[in-house]
């Protein structure tokens, strides 16, 4: 039952961070083991962003996809992962971007999550358990190379 949360103060607005973690479609071209990344639906309502994704993430030999449903709220600046389907018992997965007093936002990220089979998680376990713990970092590197004016 892995868990890790983290909360870092970044130089970019809420709103800016919110559409880099939104924009799930990129996440291969940045995100640690994440090697593709498919969106099967795509539902607006409420002015909320309802999306099913399937990721496959790799390391070295293994291979493994799974389905998850993204919600996207703009108006709280919330964005939730639910698991659906593959090899997670469970996962559950939620981002906050607040602005912070002196500018700029705090990004706040948790995850949790347990693989099906033992054997997946003692193969897979401790490399997820340092991508997870890289991934607000790999947002961060992201948004300085997008947000930073060169």
């Amino acid at each position: 039952m892995p868990q890790f949360e983290t909360h870092r103060p970044v130089p970019h607005t809420p709103d800016q961070m919110f559409d880099l973690v939104a924009d799930v479609e990129r996440y291969p071209e940045f995100l640690p083991l994440c090697e593709a990344l498919a969106i099967k639906s795509r539902r607006e309502r409420d002015g909320k962003i309802l999306l099913i994704a399937d990721m496959t993430v790799g390391y070295k030999a293994i291979r493994e996809t799974f389905t998850t449903q993204v919600l996207l709220n703009r108006a709280e600046r919330v964005i939730e992962v639910k698991y659906i389907d593959g090899p997670f018992k469970y996962l559950d997965n939620r981002w906050h971007f607040a602005d912070a007093p002196a500018g700029g936002c705090t990004v706040d990220f948790f995850i949790d999550y347990e693989f099906k089979s033992r054997i997946l998680g003692a193969l897979m376990g401790s490399m997820f358990d340092r991508a997870f713990r890289m991934f607000t970092e790999a947002f961060e590197t992201r948004a300085n190379k997008i947000y930073t004016a060169a």
